[in-house]
């Protein structure tokens, strides 16, 4: 069984990379994918913990996957370092690959190319290093639809899996990001939203979604913008509690996030809180 090693962060969902996969799948039924995604500092804004860098690059690798897999390739993964060089040359050293893709953006974007990635791979490795360029703007129509998700009380509520159900069920390939603050700054507090984000996944994954998910700041709006720095979405929805009972909407987050973000931001009233929260 020969393995193809991918070395790729921005680009994983980009019609060039998978048509290559496709391609080499073809003539190689049996073919591994390998997946690396190293650890990327946010496209804007200030400082961002350590842990929530690689956070968001384990849900980019779980939604990689489950993609791929869908799509009938045999892929494994795995988060790599902050650095792609260092990255891709750890898996190498690891298991070394039959051939190496690096997917990158184009050379006005991609600060891996202005490193030298694909050169230094190749001359290092002693391995075939194929490059592919996924441009921003040739995903017409876009491979996916991606949502991001914002609740905690309400992220598995009934009214809130109905409509991430509808979203997915309208056409197209639709991947999901949800994000569920903390309520509070102890690691108690981020224990028990790991556990809660764990049974909402669960719940969504068995209505057929491709979801992935991570804790976020316990300040909502942080949270969400925090998410938006590192993922490009097709849209945020913000699930709450109605009005009368609802901090977020009190602090105005639906609107404060309608300011800020760059897509549309749709909001999620749930009757009641889930019974999963222990808050």
């Amino acid at each position: 069984m020969s393995e193809i090693l991918v070395v790729a962060n921005e680009t994983l969902g980009g019609r060039r990379l998978r048509e290559l996969l496709a391609q080499k799948a073809k003539v190689n039924p049996s073919l591994l994918i390998r997946l690396v995604i190293p650890q990327s500092r946010p496209r804007r804004g200030s400082v961002i913990y350590v842990q929530s860098v690689r956070d968001t690059a384990e849900v980019r690798l779980e939604l990689a996957l489950s993609v791929l897999r869908e799509a009938g390739f045999e892929v494994s993964g795995e988060v790599g370092d902050s650095d792609p060089f260092q990255a891709t040359m750890d898996a190498i050293g690891e298991r070394k690959p039959d051939e190496i893709i690096i997917s990158t953006l184009p050379a006005t974007a991609s600060g891996w190319l202005r490193r030298d990635l694909v050169e230094r791979v190749a001359e290092a490795s002693g391995t075939a290093v194929q490059h592919v360029i996924s441009e921003l703007d040739d995903e017409s129509p876009p491979p996916s639809d991606t949502t991001l998700v914002v609740a905690n009380r309400t992220a598995g509520s009934a009214e809130l899996t109905r409509h991430l159900a509808d979203l997915a069920h309208s056409g197209g390939e639709h991947l999901f990001i949800v994000v569920v603050p903390a309520l509070g700054t102890d690691g108690r507090a981020a224990a028990a939203a790991q556990e809660h984000l764990a049974e909402v996944l669960a719940r969504l994954r068995e209505q057929g979604l491709v979801v992935a998910g991570l804790v976020g700041d316990p300040d909502p709006f942080t949270a969400t913008m925090n998410a938006l720095q590192f993922f490009s979405v097709s849209r945020v929805v913000l699930s709450t509690l109605p009005e009368t009972k609802s901090g977020w909407l009190r602090a105005d987050l639906v609107e404060r996030v309608r300011r800020y973000a760059a897509c549309p931001v749709e909001h999620v009233v749930a009757s009641a809180a889930d019974t999963v929260t222990a808050n």
